[in-house]
């Protein structure tokens, strides 16, 4: 079996973790900044020390390719993101890029016979951190093979009208015009022009090194939905009204909250989770009651089934007595659970089988640009294990030779599908 270099991969992580070097170990590199242009450079650089060719799309996307021994043959591709969310750490999708590089650097210096041409790529705005949503350039390049109520979120035209989150004023496509790596839209990623799609990323969670593995062999994207749920009561002085007379929508949202878990919990799925990630109150003074509540309520699992069992107790919200409050609901989001390709997934496990490495099967609770590629093409992914399952943080961290380890592993798949 072949190996990526280790001395390599230590290289490529520590000068990608300067480009928005936050200055206490990670970094914040928003997509279309200067520190996201730097990274894009030094990639560039790299992947023209070996030959590749460099091709962006009008999302600025990129793509750095090395010939394969048929000039007719499909491309494999692999890549992830260099974006980041505001002080996160050095892994997130950037490995996938790094372990991507890797592997072109390493065919190219063992001079490894293949037949396809080998594509790096780095998707645009995969975090969404600076212009929401996330997953927004894969969802606009895919969106004419996505489900229709996902593809409806990613219109090319309301995209590029999302504006920073910092400003609230300069939208993502103005930058995107002036950005160094716009390019064609025919560069685009198509099934005419690409085989297979492969993503390596950090798991982003505790299960890989909870059960002592290194590396997950990821079989698919799980499902999920997420609801807003809103209290309407009514403000009064919070010094001079009655308790029993009020209608404090905060109290009954955190009542509904509680009664949420508990009920939730007697479903009894542990791999079953859900978050409440966002919470509205309005007028927001502390002098005056809430008279407006709205909170988030995120729910993933792979089967269909139990995510119905959860809607179902959600869906009792309205129906109930909250302090007086009415209760609203309405679905914001939802995917079904994405499954990867069956024959790429086993190219992962044998290549993991034949490293020797500590390995096992995982679903992925994150959404990745894979989850969108793979209604293009046949695709993949591949973990590697997040040290305490930190991430999005700058604690972030999984070893060199763990990351090394991922890159072989997908070299290996990748010459695997090379056929």
């Amino acid at each position: 079996m072949y190996k990526c270099d280790l001395k390599r991969m230590n290289e490529k992580i520590n000068t990608f973790s300067k480009f928005g070097d936050a200055g206490h170990g990670g970094i914040t590199r928003y997509s279309l900044s200067l520190e996201s242009l730097q990274a894009r450079e030094y990639f560039v650089e790299r992947m023209k020390k070996i030959g590749a060719e460099i091709e962006t799309d009008d999302l600025a996307n990129m793509y750095a390719t090395i010939p394969g021994s048929d000039a007719n043959a499909k491309r494999i591709v692999m890549g992830s993101h260099c974006d980041s969310v505001k002080n996160g750490g050095n892994y997130d999708g950037i490995l996938g890029v790094m372990g991507a590089m890797e592997v072109l650097e390493t065919v190219v210096a063992e001079k490894i016979p293949h037949k396809h041409p080998l594509t790096a790529m780095i998707w645009t705005n995969e975090e969404g951190s600076l212009y929401p949503p996330a997953l927004m350039c894969s969802g606009i390049l895919c969106s004419d093979y996505l489900p229709k109520d996902i593809a409806k979120n990613f219109k090319y035209d309301e995209k590029m009208q999302s504006k920073s989150i910092l400003d609230k004023t300069t939208m993502f496509g103005d930058q995107l015009k002036n950005f160094k790596y716009k390019g064609d839209k025919k560069n685009r990623l198509n099934p005419d022009n690409y085989k297979y799609m492969f993503e390596l990323h950090i798991e982003q969670g505790p299960i890989l090194e909870d059960a002592g593995k290194d590396i997950g062999v990821v079989d698919c994207v799980i499902g999920m939905f997420n609801y807003r749920v809103s209290f309407t009561g009514q403000s009064a002085h919070a010094g001079t009204f009655p308790m029993k007379k009020r209608k404090d929508a905060l109290f009954a949202a955190a009542q509904a909250l509680c009664f949420l878990h508990g009920e939730i919990d007697k479903l009894g799925y542990e791999d079953l989770v859900y978050t409440t990630g966002e919470l509205l109150i309005h007028p927001c003074v502390h002098t005056v009651i809430p008279d407006f509540v709205e909170f988030s309520f995120d729910t993933r699992h792979e089967s269909q089934e139990v995510r119905e069992k959860v809607l179902e107790i959600i869906k009792m919200l309205p129906k109930k007595e909250w302090a007086g409050c009415k209760c609203e609901i309405r679905e914001a989001w939802k995917r079904d659970t994405v499954y990867f390709d069956k024959k790429l997934v086993d190219y992962v496990e044998e290549s993991a089988k034949e490293l020797g490495a500590k390995y096992q099967y995982i679903h992925s609770g994150a959404g990745h640009d894979a989850q969108f590629a793979s209604y293009v093409l046949p695709t993949t992914m591949i973990f590697v294990a997040s040290k305490d399952g930190l991430s999005h943080c700058e604690e972030e961290y999984s070893s060199d030779e763990q990351c090394t380890d991922g890159a072989t592993i997908l070299l290996n798949a990748v010459l695997k599908a090379d056929v």
